[in-house]
């Protein structure tokens, strides 16, 4: 089985990698190749030969040069956040939506050329909704994203459905929670701060807080999301239907729920560590951002999360920290 990972540097694609090369197959079949590809390379793992590349999806040619690696499976994880999205218009569109776009425009003009239909996994996300929201969001909730980056991912959803209906591709969309406890350095994304105010702390480190502790919000845990990449992967999607994008298990939080968990788990040193400093900014983006949902479709696929913070905060130590505290 030939794997692709675009998006194979970040964080996900990165435990994805770790991941597929420590099982060695995926759904009962052996992984005999990957092609990691990122705008800077990834590195290359051992144990699988692997193709690492530099590429952009904007660049002509680069999405029919990969579709014509002719991969058994491309995850397609590649995208630009969101705080990064809305503060450059233009970029958001070329990367999140022309990117996408283009792939799925190669893999069909691979096909019409000699038969080809790849399982296709898209990375969407829960920003494609927006306020007013009920108390949880159902699977039949209707898209009404109220940021660059929604709208992007919006778009691309419907495209996955329609390039999935022609027959083009075998695509389904997993609409992530929040990823957290993200590990490394903060970056654009104005959901940040979600992993900023635990995982600073829990090193020794200040954070900052630039929300109010009664934002309440959707997570999952960088384990939870590879899981759901596996899964997502491997699954029956004939009862998707023409309904292609899930939903995902997850766990819903106020900020100050996630600050009790720190607390249980570090101590009281660890939550002094965290510093309010409100952002308007980022404020009005989480504002319109979904809180809560009833994932029954992800559920009855067989998809699971975290039930508790206190796991998600444990996950982080045992992942990132060998498992103690500093």
């Amino acid at each position: 089985m030939h794997i692709m990972i675009i998006g194979a540097a970040g964080m996900v694609g990165t435990k994805l990698t770790q991941r597929l090369v420590a099982d060695g197959a995926l759904g009962g079949k052996t992984i005999d190749r990957l092609t990691l590809v990122d705008v800077n390379e990834p590195a290359a793992p051992s144990g699988i030969p692997a193709t690492c590349m530099a590429a952009d999806l904007t660049t002509a040619g680069v999405s029919d040069r990969l579709a014509g690696l002719r991969a058994d499976v491309i995850f397609h994880l590649a995208a630009i956040v969101s705080g990064e999205a809305e503060a450059d218009f233009d970029k958001g569109y070329l990367i999140n939506l022309d990117g996408t776009r283009f792939l799925f425009e190669s893999i069909r003009q691979e096909g019409l050329r000699e038969s080809y239909c790849p399982r296709v996994v898209f990375t969407s996300s829960i920003a494609v909704f927006g306020a007013p929201f009920p108390d949880k969001i159902s699977d039949t909730f209707h898209n009404t994203p109220q940021t660059s980056y929604g709208t992007q991912k919006a778009i691309c959803e419907l495209l996955l459905a329609d390039y999935s209906r022609r027959g083009f591709f075998d695509g389904i969309g997993i609409r992530l929670p929040t990823i957290n406890v993200r590990p490394g350095k903060p970056n654009k994304a104005a959901s940040g701060f979600f992993s900023n105010i635990l995982r600073e702390p829990l090193s020794g480190q200040p954070a900052v807080l630039p929300v109010a502790d009664t934002v309440r919000h959707w997570h999952a845990s960088p384990r939870s999301a590879v899981e759901f990449l596996l899964h997502a992967a491997t699954l029956d999607t004939a009862p998707l239907g023409q309904r292609r994008t899930l939903n995902l298990p997850g766990l819903s939080a106020t900020v100050a729920e996630q600050i009790e968990a720190l607390r249980r788990v570090a101590g009281q040193k660890a939550v002094d560590l965290i510093k309010v400093e409100p952002d308007d900014t980022i404020t009005r983006i989480v504002a319109g951002w979904p809180q809560n949902f009833d994932p029954q479709r992800a559920i009855e696929l067989g998809f699971r999360a975290e039930s508790s913070f206190d796991e998600i905060i444990q996950i982080h130590i045992d992942d990132e920290l060998g498992g103690k505290l500093p």
